[in-house]
Formats: structure tokens, C-alpha cells, sequence
């Protein structure tokens, strides 16, 4: 196929990447026919997928900006992708127009495009690192340099967790990133969870195991709330995805578990 000119050299655009294949859920255009490919043989398996993903993408811009009332002007978004309407500068920059942002992302084309949009940004950064290794993580400058004044940081892992397997140690990794966040942060954290509807939850994760590069590990309620050890859960505490501190409560429905995301905000004391 011929590589569009905003593709960076070298990525691999034959094999369906996840952060592409979320990109075409939410109707973006910065993805090819192998991750459009593979998201309607997701949606087959599970036709309600964009829906939820956007479910997904609602909540951040809601713990965003709660996170900007309360405060909190420096945010760390590991695992930003592809960059898109209601980026999480723009949302705390309504709140407070100072909020700093560092942007974290190990797929190519996220990384090119957050750089391009950013560049005349003075507030906010880009950085290209793989959040299992957070050693190389907290190390980068732009990381170091938000985290230096103390004050307090809403870290970020939206839709991240399940992408991380058991032997990875996902617990680990937040733990981590726990030690490094000044008194006073928070965490925003959304992950897939099997519960709602298991067979389905088994037949999407093969096929993320068998098409992408990046299997799926959904997990369940108690699994996901562990990773909040550490944090204090803020009300409502670990709930579905439109459960969380919805704009319109008629806008939940009579079947929230239909989202099948897990959504909590934890701040550490």
C-alpha cells in the first residue's frame, strides 16, 4: 500500500495496532485498513464497542475537569493516543487556562501527531516511552519536570491497564507511579472488565491475542479495584462507565454494565 506522508518511517501499518483500531472506533481517520478490519470483526463479536468507547472517552473529560475544579493544574497522561476532540489540555484549560500536561504514547503515529499538535504548545509535552518500563518513564525530563514542584498531578491511565498482561504486573506499574505522584494527586483509571458479559469478553480477547500485538486482559470488579491500593476512591467510587459522576443522570440507562468499563478516581493521601 502507498504510506500516507504523516505516517513516520518505519511503522508497521499491515498489523492492526489498538491505538489505531480505538482511533476508528471513535471515528477518527488515522488508521488503515488493517485496524478497520479488525475493529468490525470486533464489532461483530461486540456490536456496542463504540459506543463504549466513547462512554470511555465521556469519562475522561469528566474526571478532567473535576480533577481541574479541584485544583489540580499538572496532568500525566500515559497512554494519550491519537489525539482528538476534547484533548485532556483542552479540557483542564477551560477550568484553568495554566494547566500543564505531559503526554506519554509508545505507538508512532499518536507520538507524530501529539508532537505536531503541541508544538507551539510552551504548556504541554510529548514523550515516547512504554509505561511498563517506569523507571525509563519517571527518568524523562519532561516527566521529572512536572513532578518536581510537588504539587499535585492527575495521572492518567485511561484504557491502558488492559492492555497490560498478568506478567507485566500492572499492580507494579501503578504502584510505581503512586510512589513518584506528590501527596495530593490523583488517579483517573478506566479498564475493560469480563463481568458483564463473559462469553463475549473471552471471544474479543482472542482476537486482540490472535490479530494485534497488544492482547487484551480483561479483568474482573476486585481485580481492577485492587489497583486502587494506596488511593483513596473518590465517590462514587469504582463504577461503571456513564455511572461516573454523569452530567445527565437519565443519561445512564436502566443497564449501565452494558458499558462494560470500570471507572474509579483515587487520590493519594
Amino acid at each position: 500500500m502507498r504510506r500516507p506522508e504523516w505516517v513516520p518511517a518505519g511503522t508497521d501499518v499491515e498489523t492492526p495496532n489498538a491505538a489505531r483500531v480505538y482511533d476508528y472506533y471513535l471515528g477518527g481517520s488515522h488508521n488503515f485498513e488493517a485496524d478497520r478490519d479488525m475493529a468490525r470483526q470486533a464489532m461483530a463479536l461486540w456490536p456496542d464497542l463504540p459506543v463504549i468507547m466513547r462512554a470511555n472517552r465521556a469519562f475522561l473529560r469528566r474526571a478532567v475537569q473535576h480533577l481541574a475544579d479541584l485544583g489540580i493544574t499538572r496532568f500525566l497522561d500515559i497512554g494519550s493516543g491519537i489525539p482528538t476532540f476534547g484533548a485532556v489540555h483542552e479540557v483542564a484549560r477551560a477550568v484553568d487556562p495554566r494547566a500543564r500536561v505531559v503526554y506519554v504514547d509508545m505507538d508512532p503515529i499518536a507520538v507524530a501527531h501529539s508532537r505536531l499538535m503541541l508544538q507551539d504548545d510552551p504548556l504541554s509535552a510529548m514523550v515516547m516511552a512504554d509505561m511498563t518500563d517506569t523507571g525509563d518513564l519517571l527518568s524523562r525530563p519532561e516527566v521529572t519536570d512536572l513532578l518536581a514542584p510537588g504539587e499535585p498531578v492527575g495521572v492518567l491511565l485511561v484504557a491502558m491497564l488492559h492492555f497490560v498482561t498478568d506478567a507485566e504486573d500492572p499492580g507494579k506499574i501503578v504502584g510505581a507511579l503512586r510512589d513518584a505522584a506528590p501527596p495530593g494527586s490523583h488517579l483517573v483509571l478506566t479498564h475493560a472488565s469480563r463481568e458483564s458479559r463473559p462469553r463475549q469478553a473471552d471471544s474479543l480477547a482472542e482476537l486482540y491475542a490472535r490479530r494485534t500485538t497488544t492482547p487484551l486482559v480483561m479483568r474482573t470488579r476486585t481485580d481492577v479495584a485492587a489497583f486502587f491500593d494506596g488511593w483513596e476512591l473518590l465517590p462514587p467510587g469504582l463504577v461503571w462507565l456513564s455511572e461516573w459522576r454523569p452530567e445527565d443522570p437519565e443519561s445512564v440507562g436502566p443497564h449501565p454494565e452494558r458499558m462494560s468499563g470500570l471507572a474509579g478516581v483515587g487520590r493519594r493521601p
